[in-house]
């Protein structure tokens, strides 16, 4: 370990919302912690579900963080450890570093195998009933931008046309107007594509932009 600089700190201070975003992926049974290296005070900088260890910021670095900082695996293999309390759980410990490849902090992860089976199942489907509405558009896993494109106007096409509340000559441009909210048109040759999926011409796709984004600039 070594004393670190002030663009270290900016490097990891950059991590802290990487630590909230993996405790909100796997939930309450999963605690995420970003210790500092800093030779000077090496320690917790960073945690979310502490109550799972224990632990809060400023608290000391492990007995096996250091050991899994110094096998050279900047990525773990997952292991097994205990917590004060003896829970059980599966870790990894994943090492950051700076532009110079020096070892900065260290992300790690703990899961309790402990947790109750339906709490643990639940904190990992919070609230899915809200994400079963109809109205929601599917996350498209493309292979590359065309794919994502078709794939993104059609599911719009369907959620437009299936929606009697549009009439039908506000249809066309309703779909232009929710494929820009989505980003699409920020996408070479998108015009193009949309046009074609929508079998309308390219000049009307251009024209409702041009109005969206008029009044977008009100």
């Amino acid at each position: 370990m070594h004393e670190l600089t002030d663009s270290d700190y900016d490097i990891l201070h950059a991590m802290e919302n990487i630590v909230d975003g993996i405790a909100a992926m796997w939930g309450e049974h999963t605690e995420v912690l970003l210790h500092c290296l800093d030779s000077r005070n090496p320690s917790i900088m960073k945690i979310a579900n502490g109550h799972i260890t224990g632990r809060e910021v400023g608290a000391p670095i492990t007995n096996i963080a250091l050991v899994k900082l110094n096998e050279g695996q900047d990525v773990s293999k997952a292991y097994i450890t205990k917590s004060p309390e003896g829970k059980t759980l599966r870790s990894l410990t994943t090492v950051i570093r700076n532009k110079q490849q020096q070892a900065i902090g260290l992300l790690c992860v703990n899961f309790n195998l402990d947790a109750p089976f339906q709490s643990m199942i639940h904190s990992l489907m919070p609230a899915i009933g809200a994400y079963c509405d109809h109205g929601v558009t599917a996350e498209t896993f493309a292979r590359n931008n065309d794919e994502m494109m078709h794939s993104s106007i059609e599911n719009v096409r369907k959620q437009v046309t299936s929606d009697s509340s549009i009439p039908p000559s506000k249809k066309s441009r309703e779909i232009v107007t929710r494929l820009h909210d989505l980003g699409v048109f920020d996408l070479k040759d998108s015009a193009q594509i949309a046009a074609k999926g929508l079998d309308i011409s390219i000049h009307t796709i251009y024209r409702y932009l041009r109005e969206i984004r008029a009044h977008d600039v009100q």
